[in-house]
This record gives structure tokens, C-alpha cells and sequence, in this order.
């Protein structure tokens, strides 16, 4: 099976990509998009609607999936369900229930790593990402192990290409969410793929970081922003156009959204930081981890 492409980008088109040399050969360069990081983009907070934020984090994830996967791929694994940079494992945790038999939506699913472990489980996973070379590099992954692939469609999250009550479940780590300005539609499509009863648990950057430096070291412990300030960090090529952007949404705000959109919260989950862990991603780090949360995971079910 190769990778879907679904154009339901909002306000967007995705662009046209040839799959057959990833599908023969794994990864291969993708047509159209330079693989060099961009220099010289301007950090700013601004506003930034659902289609230009979704062009930006499709581009972004398509122009960095392959520093992001040599980077991190230790961490991450071929087939481990990690929820955050905390290292809380759903093998620990066991936040989706029973999964054994069921049909499971992976949202912002990257490499599908998590699908994998889920299927390993007896699991019926789909993986959707909206980056075309994060999807490639699942491929890889599987030619790689010799496995069945796991079934992945590119499309944004906003936007779900499935049949009404297609999936018993549906997760994110780190996946989507924060990167979707219109996260009440997000919300709303998620519970219109799931089955009564479904579970939607997902985790993000813990909202009070918003507040914070994104820096690992001391600079990173002063609070110097409004953490009910929601406009999105953006940045911006020297014309001014988005290349990357994320959403602030205060817990309040994700509750509301969560409940407008028929979901009943179960469970918010904010992790520890590990004693014996010393490996820092980004802004994660052992010395703020110990002091303010860095992750929240939000169990919800459908009603």
C-alpha cells in the first residue's frame, strides 16, 4: 500500500507528489521542497489563520522530517508509543484502554511509530500526517524491518478524509494539535470519526510553558509572557510568509473546546520528570522538568 494523499488542507491545496520511488525505494527526495533548513526567519507572535498555518507545517515538516528523525529516532524508536519528551510510554500508562482488535486513528502521527507498537498489539492502526516526508520515513522504517507497512494517509487533521464512526480510538502525541489554528474543528472532527464510547487522548506542550523561554537552561525558569496571551509564534520568511507557526490554547480553553465538541475529559495527565533521565529535547530538560510541568495529556472519551 502506498501513501494516500488526501487534498483537504484547508484554504489549501496540497501540492502533487510522485510516490512511486518512495514506495519502490523508501526515502527519496521529495519533489519540490529543499530539504536545506531555511536561515534567517524572523520569530514573531502574530496572528495566523487555518490555511496559512497548514501550509507552513506542511512545508516545515516536509523541509526538517529528516534532521528530526536522525535527531530523535533513538528516543523514538521503530515501534515505541512514547507520549512525551518525559518519556511516558503507553505501555505504562495504558491511557487508550484495551486496544487488541480495535480501529485506531494515529493523528500528526510523524514516522508512525506509535501505530506500529499499537498494530504489534493487535491494534488496527491508520497513520495521518500532513507531511508527505514524514510519511516516507514510515515507509523506510517498514522496508527496513521487513514488516507490513502500516497504513498512512497524508491529509490535515482539520479535515479527516474517513466515513463518520470509522475508529473505536484515536490518539496524538505531540502530533497536530498545536499546530492547527482552527483546533474547535480539529475537536470536532476527531468525535465525528469515532464511535460512541471512543477514546481521543492526545498530549501537547503544557500550556504554562507558553509563558516561559523555550530554553532548556536557567533563562528558561523566568516566566516573561502572558500565559493568557494566545496569540500563535510564528515565523516568517524575509516576505513576511509563515514557515512554521504553533497555537496557544490555555487548559481552560482546551477544556471548553473539548466539551463544545461532545467529548467528556476523563483524565489530564501532567508527567514527571524522570529521576534517572537526562536527555534534553528542545526546551525539555532535566532542570525545568523538575520544577514546572512540561507535557499535558488530555484523556477524553465521545459521547
Amino acid at each position: 500500500m502506498g501513501i494516500v494523499t488526501v487534498a483537504t488542507t484547508p484554504q489549501s491545496s496540497l501540492h502533487d507528489l510522485d510516490t512511486s520511488a518512495a514506495e519502490a525505494a523508501g526515502v527519496e527526495s521529495v519533489e519540490g521542497v529543499d530539504s536545506a533548513e531555511e536561515d534567517g526567519d524572523d520569530a514573531v507572535r502574530r496572528a495566523a489563520g487555518a490555511g496559512e498555518s497548514s501550509r507552513a507545517s506542511r512545508h516545515w515538516w516536509d523541509r526538517n522530517a529528516d534532521e528530526y528523525q536522525d535527531e530523535h529516532g533513538e528516543f523514538l524508536g521503530d515501534d515505541r508509543f512514547t507520549w512525551c519528551p518525559e518519556g511516558l510510554d503507553e505501555a505504562d500508562a495504558r491511557l487508550l484502554g484495551d486496544v487488541a482488535g480495535r480501529d485506531v486513528l494515529e493523528i500528526g502521527a510523524g514516522a508512525a511509530q506509535c501505530s506500529r507498537w499499537l498494530a504489534a498489539r493487535g491494534a488496527r492502526p491508520v497513520a495521518l500526517d500532513i507531511s508527505y516526508r514524514q510519511l516516507q520515513h514510515s515507509r523506510r522504517i517498514d522496508l527496513g524491518r521487513g514488516t507490513a507497512p502500516v497504513p498512512v494517509v497524508q491529509a490535515d487533521a482539520a479535515v479527516l478524509p474517513f466515513a463518520d464512526a470509522s475508529f473505536d480510538l484515536a490518539c496524538s502525541a505531540y502530533g497536530a494539535v498545536p499546530f492547527s489554528a482552527d483546533t474547535e474543528r480539529l475537536m470536532r472532527e476527531v468525535h465525528r470519526v469515532l464511535r460512541p464510547g471512543g477514546r481521543w487522548v492526545f498530549s501537547v506542550t503544557h500550556p504554562i510553558r507558553w509563558a516561559f523561554p523555550d530554553e532548556p537552561g536557567v533563562e528558561g525558569l523566568t516566566a516573561m509572557s502572558s500565559y493568557f496571551d494566545r496569540t500563535p509564534y510564528v515565523e516568517q520568511d524575509e516576505n513576511g510568509d509563515a514557515t512554521y507557526v504553533e497555537h496557544h490554547r490555555t487548559l481552560g480553553d482546551r477544556v471548553r473546546e473539548l466539551v463544545a465538541a461532545g467529548f467528556r475529559l476523563i483524565d489530564l495527565v501532567e508527567p514527571e520528570w524522570p529521576a534517572d533521565l537526562e536527555q534534553e529535547w528542545g526546551g525539555w530538560s532535566p532542570l525545568r522538568g523538575r520544577l514546572i510541568p512540561g507535557t499535558a495529556i488530555f484523556v477524553t472519551e465521545r459521547g
